[in-house]
C-alpha cells in the first residue's frame, strides 16, 4: 500500500508570491495618500514618510518570520505553539482585518472607476457590496490560479506606477520646497494620532507569511526540512521597495498640487472636488497634462490609472476572501469554531466559509460606504495581528533568532502595540468593531469546546463499536498477483466506468495498478498529512470496490489530501514510476471549466513525457 502524505504542492515561485503580496500591499497607495492629505494637508508627507519606514521595518521582520516558519508563518500558525488563546485572539483580529480589507478595497475600486464611468456617488457602496458578493460566488469553485491572475493584474499596475512617478519627477523640487515649509504642527500627541490614522499599508505581510507553505523550496532543502528563504525574502524585498519607495515619492509629489483644500475631512482640488479617495487619478490628470501641455492626454492618463487600480483593488478583494476562507477552515479543523466551516462542497471549498467571507464584508461596505470610516475599522485588525505575531515570535526563546533580529522584532512589536492601543482608545467605532468580532469568535470557540466535550463523551460509549469497524476496514485484502508490466496509475473520483476501465486495463496488460484518490481541500493542515484512506469513507468504499473486482490482481491504493489535485497527480505518477496515467473526462459545464480550469489540461501540461496520458470518456 502507498500512503501518500497529502502535502500541499510547493509551486509558488517568487514572482507569484510577489503578486500575492502586491495584490494586498500594493493597493495601499491608492487610498492612503489621499487620506493622509485629508488629515494633514500640505504637511501630509511627514506622515507618509514614517509610515513607509514602518512598513519597511515590518517587512524586514517578516522576512525573519517566513524563514523560521516555512509551513505558514501567519499569526494563527506561528503563535499557536506558544498559546492557543493568544493565537485565537490574533486570528480573530486577522479575520477583522480581512473583512475590512475586502470592503475597503471594493469601495476604493469603484471610487477609482467613478473617474471613468458615470457612477452616482450614492450607489458606490451598493456596487462595492455587489462586487464582493460576485467575487465570493466565483470562489465557490475554488481559488484556482489566483497567483497567476494576481500577477496579470500587478504587472500593468507596477508599469503605470513607474510611468506616473516619471511624470511626477519634474515637480519634486517644488514639492520638496512645499514639504519643508509645511512641517507638522500641534505637538507630538496630535501628530501621533494623525499618524495612527493613516497606517494602512501593512496588511499584505500576513498574506505572504501564510503563503510560505506553498512556496518553492530553496535548493538543497526537503519537505522534511523545508526552507523557503529565497522565495519569501525576494518577494518581500521586491514588493517592499515598490510599495515604500513609490508611496513616499508619490506622497511627496502630491505636495506640488496647487490650491488643494481639505474641507470636512475630504480633499477638493481646482475643478475636481472630493479627490481624497482617488488621488492618483487626479495626480495623473494634473502632472501628465502639465508635461504634455495637452488636456486630453491628461484625462486619458487619469482614466488609465483609474482602470488599472480599480482592477488591482478588485483583485485585493478576492485575496481577502480567499484568506478569510482559509483561516476559518484552519480554525474549524482545529476545533476552535463550528465544524460547519470545514465541511467542503464538491469543489473542495467550505460553503460556510464562503458565506462568512462574502456576506459580512458586503454588508459592511453597504453600511459604512465611506473610505475614512472603513480605514478606521481596518487598522485595528491588521495592527493587532502583526503586533501579536511579532510579540510572540520575538519573546520565543526556542526560536533561533540572532540578537539583532530579536531586538529589532521586539522594538517593532512595541511600536505596533502602541499604535494598537492608540486606535482602541481614540477610535470608538474601531474599538466596537474589534470587540464585536472577538466576542463572536470567543463565543463560537466556547460553544465548540462544549460540543467537543459532549462528543468525546459519546465516543467513549461507542469505543467497542468503533474498534470493530476499524478492524473490519483493515480486513480488505488486495491481490498479490505478481504483475509483469510497468505500473499504471488511475486517478479516481468515485466508483464508475473509469475505475472499471482501469481494472480491466490492468488485467489485460498484466500491469500493477495504482489507484489514486485525491481529497481536494483549500487548506491542508498537519492533521491532514497524517490521515489515511481508511479514515475517509468515500476513499474506503472506492478501494473496497477495487479489491473485490480485481480478481486477485495487484491493486495498490494511494490517498492524498491536496489543494491542487493536478500537481499531486503528476507528482505521484512520477514517484511510482507509472508508464500510463488514466484520467476520467470531467463532467463539467463550460462555466465551471472556465473558473476552475480543466484538470486534464493542467495534468498534461506538467506530466513528464515518458508517462502517457489516457483519458477515458
Amino acid at each position: 500500500m502507498i500512503a501518500t502524505g497529502g502535502k500541499r504542492p510547493r509551486n509558488v515561485d517568487w514572482k507569484a508570491a510577489s503578486a500575492i503580496l502586491y495584490g494586498d500591499w500594493g493597493t495601499s497607495k491608492a487610498y492612503v495618500i489621499g487620506l493622509a492629505f485629508a488629515v494633514a494637508g500640505y504637511s501630509s508627507f511627514w506622515l507618509i514618510l514614517p509610515m513607509c519606514v514602518l512598513t519597511a521595518l515590518v517587512g524586514v521582520n517578516y522576512m525573519v518570520i517566513c524563514r523560521h516558519y516555512p509551513d505558514g508563518g501567519g499569526v494563527y500558525a506561528s503563535v499557536r505553539h506558544r498559546s492557543e488563546v493568544i493565537s485565537i485572539v490574533g486570528a480573530f483580529l486577522l479575520i477583522a482585518d480581512y473583512i475590512v480589507t475586502a470592503a475597503l478595497s471594493a469601495l476604493s475600486a469603484f471610487q477609482y472607476l467613478q473617474g471613468v464611468l458615470p457612477i452616482p456617488s450614492w450607489c458606490l457602496g451598493y456596487l462595492a457590496a455587489g462586487a464582493v458578493i460576485f467575487i465570493g460566488c466565483l470562489n465557490i469553485f475554488g481559488p484556482k490560479h489566483t497567483g497567476g491572475l494576481a500577477f496579470l493584474v500587478s504587472v500593468p499596475t507596477a508599469i503605470v506606477v513607474v510611468l506616473l512617478a516619471l511624470f511626477c519627477i519634474p515637480h519634486l523640487h517644488e514639492a520638496a520646497h512645499v514639504a519643508v515649509t509645511h512641517p507638522l504642527t500641534g505637538g507630538f500627541w496630535k501628530n501621533w494620532k494623525s499618524f495612527v490614522g493613516v497606517v494602512l499599508a501593512l496588511s499584505g505581510v500576513e498574506a505572504i507569511a501564510n503563503a510560505t507553505g506553498v512556496m518553492k523550496l530553496d535548493p538543497g532543502s526537503t519537505d522534511e526540512h523545508p526552507r523557503v528563504t529565497k522565495t519569501s525574502t525576494k518577494s518581500i524585498i521586491v514588493v517592499g521597495i515598490e510599495v515604500c519607495g513609490f508611496t513616499a515619492l508619490l506622497g511627496l509629489a502630491m505636495q506640488a498640487l496647487k490650491l488643494v483644500q481639505t474641507p470636512d475631512g475630504d480633499v477638493d482640488a481646482p475643478g475636481a472636488k472630493g479627490v481624497r479617495d482617488y488621488m492618483l487619478n487626479h495626480m495623473a490628470n494634473v502632472f501628465v497634462e502639465s508635461s504634455t501641455h495637452n488636456h486630453y492626454i491628461g484625462v486619458i492618463a487619469g482614466a488609465v490609472v483609474s482602470i488599472v487600480f480599480g482592477l488591482l483593488l478588485l483583485s485585493a478583494v478576492n485575496t481577502a476572501i480567499v484568506d478569510l476562507i482559509a483561516i476559518s477552515f484552519l480554525m474549524a479543523r482545529d476545533g476552535e469554531i463550528p465544524e460547519v466551516f470545514h465541511k467542503l462542497n464538491r469543489f473542495g471549498v467550505p460553503n460556510a466559509g464562503i458565506i462568512l467571507a462574502t456576506l459580512v464584508p458586503a454588508a459592511l461596505v453597504a453600511l459604512v460606504n465611506d473610505m475614512s470610516g472603513l480605514a478606521n475599522l481596518y487598522a485595528v485588525g491588521v495592527v493587532g495581528a502583526i503586533a501579536t505575531n511579532l510579540g510572540a515570535s520575538s519573546t520565543d526563546k526556542k526560536l533561533d533568532l540572532g540578537k539583532s533580529e530579536r531586538t529589532l522584532m521586539f522594538v517593532t512589536f512595541l511600536i505596533m502595540a502602541g499604535i494598537e492601543i492608540s486606535l482602541l482608545i481614540d477610535k470608538a467605532d474601531a474599538r466596537a468593531f474589534s470587540v464585536t468580532i472577538l466576542a463572536i469568535g470567543l463565543f463560537a470557540r466556547a460553544f465548540m469546546g462544549e460540543r467537543r466535550q459532549k462528543k468525546q463523551a459519546a465516543q467513549a460509549l461507542t469505543t467497542a463499536t468503533l474498534a470493530a469497524q476499524e478492524a473490519a476496514r483493515k480486513t480488505i485484502e488486495f491481490g498479490t498477483h505478481q504483475a509483469s508490466g510497468s505500473p499504471l496509475l488511475a486517478a479516481i473520483r468515485g466508483i464508475g466506468r473509469t475505475l472499471d476501465f482501469a481494472l480491466e486495463e490492468a488485467k489485460e496488460t498484466d500491469r500493477p495498478l495504482y489507484l489514486l484518490f485525491v481529497r481536494e481541500q483549500p487548506v491542508v493542515t498537519r492533521e491532514d498529512k497524517r490521515r489515511k484512506w481508511m479514515d475517509d469513507e468515500e476513499a474506503f468504499k472506492i478501494f473496497e470496490y477495487a479489491a473485490e473486482h480485481a480478481d486477485g490482481r495487484t491493486v495498490l491504493p494511494c490517498y492524498a489530501i491536496s489543494e491542487s489535485p493536478a500537481d499531486t497527480i503528476v507528482d505521484i505518477a512520477a514517484t511510482v514510476g507509472a508508464s500510463r496515467l488514466i484520467l476520467g473526462a470531467p463532467q463539467r459545464n463550460a462555466l465551471v471549466n472556465m473558473l476552475r480550469g480543466n484538470i486534464i489540461r493542467q495534468v498534461s501540461d506538467t506530466l513528464p513525457e515518458d508517462i502517457h496520458l489516457l483519458v477515458y470518456a
